[in-house]
């Protein structure tokens, strides 16, 4: 399994992308979060990927950090590729994904005369696999986990596994040592970290020196100290085998 961080920021950064993770195995492949302008993003990948190549999109949450490209996304699927995106995310999180998000840009379209079509519906862009706690969700050969996280929103921390590998991701949280717990048998464990509502850099800096040579840091801030940490940094643009 090869991990891809198309961004590294967060929600302010001015030197990153926004947090965006592209996920390969078996040369199938898997976008967590989907940020603007994510073709872009894809763009300048040192693999070549696009809207077509990916099986789904993995929604861990809501903000416009993490799903803002969703719409450009969905509708390059609707109309160039004219079938829907599969989005794969707790129904807390795709339940006011389009009333309350998408549906202002994206239920009303017209024609080349400008006359009216038929009003769209999330089921029109989307085709949904839920994310459950208790069960696992299967896409292509990626088997995928959840678990709710302490953020300001609905947020859930992921474990994705395939060819016997397991790669695990915080998402956004405030320092959770359960979620530590639940992470901490992942082969490569990509962890958030920041200010305010976030994990503290320093919580993870103390954990055991064996569980951070297995992680490295996301969604950091522009000022953080890359050179100086003690747990690995993902790079924007590398390519990282898990």
């Amino acid at each position: 399994m090869h991990l891809v961080p198309l961004g590294v920021g967060d929600a302010f950064t001015a030197r990153h992308y926004s947090t965006c993770l592209a996920v390969e195995a078996d040369e199938r492949w898997l976008l967590i979060d989907c940020p603007h302008p994510i073709r872009k993003m894809m763009h300048e990948s040192p693999v070549e990927v696009d809207v077509p190549t990916f099986d789904a999109v993995v929604l861990t949450h809501l903000h416009a950090d993490h799903v803002s490209g969703l719409e450009g996304f969905a509708y390059f699927s609707h109309f160039v590729l004219n079938r829907p995106c599969t989005l794969v995310a707790h129904p807390e999180v795709a339940g006011p994904l389009w009333d309350r998000h998408l549906a202002v840009s994206m239920e009303h379209l017209i024609d080349h005369q400008g006359a009216a079509l038929p009003e769209k519906g999330f089921a029109d862009y989307f085709h949904h696999l839920p994310l459950v706690e208790e069960a696992k969700v299967r896409v292509g050969p990626f088997t995928i986990e959840c678990r709710r996280t302490i953020h300001h929103i609905p947020t859930f921390a992921l474990r994705v596994t395939a060819g016997g590998r397991t790669l695990g991701h915080s998402a956004d949280t405030a320092y959770d040592p359960g979620l530590i717990e639940w992470l901490a048998g992942c082969d490569l464990i990509v962890h958030e970290t920041n200010y305010g509502a976030h994990t503290p850099y320093e919580k993870l800096a103390a954990l055991p020196p064996m569980l951070r040579e297995r992680m490295r840091l996301v969604h950091y801030p522009d000022d953080f100290d890359v050179e100086g940490s003690v747990i690995e940094p993902l790079r924007q643009g590398r390519v990282y085998v898990v």
